[in-house]
């Protein structure tokens, strides 16, 4: 039996062996993958602060790269508004009087934006440790049996 494996090639492979490449969790293990060229200043400090992080966490996937692109242009929109805010001050001149300045809008919106994909990417402190959310299982004697 031994020799009808062998002659089969269960046992062993004949010529060059394969190039291995370690494989945790699904993704392929190397170098965090540098932000997109394309980024703002205070966007690709964004990655360069969450995209480490991430990948140690073993989340950055190409699944998830375009939702940190997504985060990391609203960070880097907050930062911009804020800066416009605080060279020309928080409320401006127009035909009409004092009103507040029109970046405090655009940086309420990416703040917003930002916050829901912080969350979803799992950056937030409380959702650090989270694991993803397993769907419920069904149960079809319910739960009323053991009370």
């Amino acid at each position: 039996m031994r020799a009808n494996i062998w002659k089969m090639g269960f046992l062993g492979m004949k010529g060059r062996k394969p190039k291995l490449t370690a494989i945790d969790g699904g993704s392929v293990r190397g170098k965090c993958p540098s932000a997109p060229a394309w980024l703002t200043a205070q966007a690709k400090a964004e990655w360069k602060r969450a995209a480490p992080e991430l990948f140690s966490r073993n989340l950055l996937t190409p699944d998830t790269t375009a939702m940190l692109e997504s985060y990391c242009v609203a960070a880097g929109m907050v930062r911009e508004a804020e800066e416009m805010m605080g060279r020309d001050g928080r409320m401006v001149q127009t035909e009409k009087g004092m009103a507040p300045h029109p970046a405090f809008r655009m940086q309420s919106a990416a703040m917003r934006e930002a916050r829901l994909l912080a969350a979803e990417l799992r950056l937030t402190p409380h959702r650090k440790g989270s694991k993803p959310a397993e769907s419920p299982k069904e149960d079809k004697w319910g739960d009323g049996l053991l009370a």
